[in-house]
């Protein structure tokens, strides 16, 4: 009995063998990862006082944290800090962080690096007391071989990561401080695949057949030659597609590109609506021994920008409806979390949104990850000035020695993006009026076509027309319309449009062999929830280009009607209108579809976050949101605002923004106030009705049938709290997050929309609370904290995982309110 029990347990191992053997070239998870995170259990220090200096010691004192971490969003906003109120009004400074390790003994034959995807900014990395080098662009990550200087075994290796932001102002928004993106270990036999070392391409695309051409970099870091097997195989989630193999010799301390096709019979293809992936890994073998395995996503489509027909993806003609994001994650600062991003980016996917620009800088690699699979036009931007800075000590300092070498890393580390369908060399970039900015761009773009010739190449310019904003039609009239030097070089594959919304429909006319693209636009400006009386009336802040904004309303607020614009920008309508009107032009990128910290135009200190967003900084939509929801999706739209607690008596405008219906019919506490249609190219409908307390409630109707009913009522006053989390069920990994949303209420359920009382927060159970934000532009309370003050009734906290499972138990209280309870599950 015992003999036959081992027997088995003999057989079964062999199964096992044989199944683990099958798996090793079958790209699965099974074959271990070249790289792990390194993001837990760093020491972090902050030089706040003059004996700090620059160094540190022996007595220097340290606290642990995990990286990405931001410093700068644990400080308190400080009307004189030296990034002013456009950085946000949250002070940098120089932090340093150190981690101790131990590396294997069996590691030693191999090759070690370290890769730091952003760190913010002028970093400097040590290991052992060895100095392994400086990078001052805070947004590009990079790769240092740790190798060389490692301990092996149990001796104790040191990291000292020193991070100076303390050169201010160097940023025209909020940059944050620190190791602010994720860092990784990677180790890897010394016969490898270089770091970004595929690139996969796809030539020809048809219905039947795709063909596939893979370059891939080959590093040999022995001191002899080498002769391996490459194999690169297609997979379609884990079915083998189709399969390539190369026999090469390489030699001693080289690099080696070999290029492979394939084919992919019927390829399923990547679109916005269904955006699909494969997978290509690469193996290296020696002697029939896997030595090395990468994995790159591949997205096979067909894309071009036609002059008559704007986008073209897969042959069918696809607006584009995008968003300009800036990289900070609202209450959670600079630090990058893949959750966070998920969930902006699924706030946009319901809004319609089905492009992104990396505004203005090089994103965090988890955000492409994300568009790659959840379907979104990327326009990827590399610089937002070049050697002219516009900020005492921005990147234009670092230009001369640094861009070269920055933009190619940016294209190797992003160029089998399939999200990717624009490179952006450039934002609103001084030089473009000049020569010299010809002679930057032509180098720029003969960096970016070595790297990538499959995408066109943009600048975001402001504009690329000269004009006169409030004479623009007369201007053109006279054919007086001076093009500025770069747009006119020929050395944009589109001519990229930021504002001048008036000149779109010239753009044939001026630039009759290269494809439009709106890189930015709109510019209009609100506060959720706050509302003028008259909502007809177009308003311009600040007044002029060079005038501060010295009036509007108490307490820094913006009407939330679509009705106030910079003196660049227009309201949300007037570009969209203009945008839909014409197939030529291809489509627009909004700024911007979230509030960020920093640049609170129209006003100053004390506003310290914007009011540019259709989203608000604690994700919140706006009511324009509603607007684009009823123009760029298929969802069944109406929705009616503003709230409805007002003063007896008091005229108010009631808007509705509607879709697959022919009129909208309003009534008051059962009473019909009127019915409305869109006429001509309207995207909303108004009534102007004296208020009473009550019900408003709404109908719209499709040849006389209703299509949807909705209502708004006078709340009371506020009496109760309620908790809704978007996620109810976590991971419990210790970085997984759940936004719950704070809503005071009346005693019959109903938003309390003018309530602003001090929320206080409190969690039992293995997780914290890592962010408190309302949206409110003017709030300096601190995002890291256990209470906040709602702002029209609403208020968000952010909850993070530990890494044990259990019940997390979030209570919201607030004097004078029932309190809240409510139950988030890590698991």
């Amino acid at each position: 009995m015992l003999q036959l029990t081992l027997y088995k347990k003999i057989g079964l191992l062999f199964v096992c063998f044989l199944l683990m053997t099958a798996c090793k070239t079958s790209g699965d998870q099974k074959f271990k990862d070249r790289k792990v995170s390194f993001n837990s259990d760093w020491s972090f220090h902050l030089n706040d006082s003059i004996i700090d200096k620059d160094t540190i010691g022996a007595s220097t004192k340290w606290s642990t944290l995990n990286v990405p971490h931001d410093w700068n969003i644990e400080g308190k906003f400080d009307e004189k800090s030296p990034a002013g109120y456009g950085g946000g009004a949250l002070n940098g400074g120089l932090g340093w962080y150190k981690k101790t390790f131990k590396v294997a003994v069996e590691d030693s034959t191999k090759v070690t690096s370290i890769t730091f995807d952003g760190v913010y900014k002028d970093s400097e990395v040590w290991i052992n007391g060895h100095y392994l080098g400086k990078r001052p662009n805070g947004y590009i990550g990079f790769q240092y071989e740790l190798s060389p200087y490692l301990n092996y075994g149990d001796k104790n290796n040191e990291i000292i990561v020193k991070v100076d932001n303390s050169k201010q102002p160097n940023s025209r928004w909020y940059s944050g401080s620190g190791i602010f993106r994720n860092v990784w270990i990677e180790t890897t036999d010394k016969l490898h695949v270089a770091q970004w070392g595929t690139y996969v391409t796809t030539p020809k695309v048809t219905a039947e057949k795709a063909l596939v051409n893979i370059e891939t970099t080959i590093q040999n870091q022995n001191t002899a030659s080498k002769k391996a097997t490459v194999t690169t195989t297609i997979f379609k989630e884990d079915t083998k597609v189709t399969s390539v193999t190369q026999n090469i010799t390489i030699g001693a301390n080289a690099n080696q590109i070999i290029k492979q096709n394939a084919e992919v019979e019927t390829p399923v293809l990547w679109s916005v609506e269904k955006p699909e992936l494969y997978t290509v890994v690469t193996e290296i073998a020696v002697d029939d021994q896997i030595v090395d395995q990468y994995k790159t996503n591949l997205g096979i489509r067909d894309f071009k920008f036609d002059l008559n027909k704007g986008f073209i993806l897969n042959g069918k003609q696809v607006k584009i409806k995008g968003v300009c994001l800036h990289h900070d994650l609202g209450p959670l600062g600079a630090a990058i979390n893949t959750r966070a991003i998920e969930r902006q980016l699924e706030i946009m996917k319901e809004m319609g949104v089905n492009g992104i620009r990396t505004s203005h800088n090089p994103p965090a690699p988890e955000l492409l990850d994300l568009c790659d699979k959840m379907g979104f036009i990327v326009m990827d931007e590399a610089f937002d000035m070049w050697k002219q800075t516009k900020t005492k000590y921005d990147y234009g300092n670092d230009w001369d020695k640094w861009h070269k070498k920055d933009l190619i890393d940016q294209l190797l580390r992003d160029r089998n993006h399939p999200s990717i369908f624009v490179w952006s060399i450039g934002n609103e970039i001084p030089e473009q009026w000049n020569e010299k900015g010809v002679e930057i761009a032509k180098e720029l773009a003969a960096i970016t076509r070595q790297y990538d010739k499959t995408r066109p190449l943009t600048a975001a310019m402001n504009p690329p027309v000269n004009m006169n904003i409030d004479d623009v039609t007369l201007q053109f009239e006279k054919n007086n319309v001076q093009i500025n030097p770069l747009a006119a070089s020929g050395v944009l594959d589109l001519i990229g449009y930021n504002y001048a919304h008036q000149t779109y429909e010239h753009h044939q006319k001026n630039f009759p062999n290269t494809p439009f693209i709106a890189t930015e636009t709109t510019s209009g400006l609100q506060t959720r929830g706050y509302y003028d009386a008259v909502s007809d009336t177009i308003k311009k802040w600040p007044v002029s280009w060079d005038k501060k904004f010295e009036g509007g309303n108490a307490g820094n607020t913006v009407s939330a009607y679509d009705q106030v614009q910079t003196p660049w920008g227009s309201t949300h309508e007037a570009t969209w209108k203009v945008i839909k009107k014409h197939d030529f032009l291809s489509g627009m990128y909004i700024w911007t579809g979230f509030d960020y910290i920093g640049e609170p135009t129209p006003y100053e200190w004390p506003s310290i976050s914007s009011y540019f967003g259709i989203v608000d900084l604690a994700g919140f939509p706006k009511d324009v949101y509603y607007m684009y929801q009823s123009e760029w999706t298929d969802k069944t739209v109406l929705h009616i605002f503003p709230h409805w607690n007002w003063k007896a008596g008091q005229t108010v405008d009631v808007w509705a923004y509607y879709n697959k219906a022919d009129e909208v019919e309003l009534f008051l506490n059962g009473k019909s106030v009127g019915i409305r249609s869109k006429k001509g190219d309207d995207l909303h409908v108004m009534w102007k009705i004296p208020f009473q307390p009550g019900t408003l409630k709404a109908i719209s109707r499709k040849n006389g049938k209703t299509v949807v009913e909705t209502e708004i009522k006078t709340a009371g006053n506020p009496s109760n709290l309620k908790l809704t989390a978007d996620r109810s069920t976590i991971k419990a990994d210790g970085n997984d997050l759940s936004f719950v949303t704070v809503d005071i209420l009346d005693a019959k359920g109903t938003l309390a929309p003018n309530a602003n009382n001090e929320i206080n927060l409190s969690l039992k159970g293995n997780g914290k609370i890592v962010g408190v934000c309302s949206g409110d532009p003017v709030s300096h309370e601190p995002y890291k904290g256990t209470k906040h003050t709602a702002l029209a009734g609403k208020c968000l906290v952010i909850v993070q995982s530990d890494t044990k499972t259990g019940r997390l138990e979030l209570t919201a209280k607030a004097n004078g309110l029932k309190p809240a309870t409510i139950v988030i599950t890590a698991e």
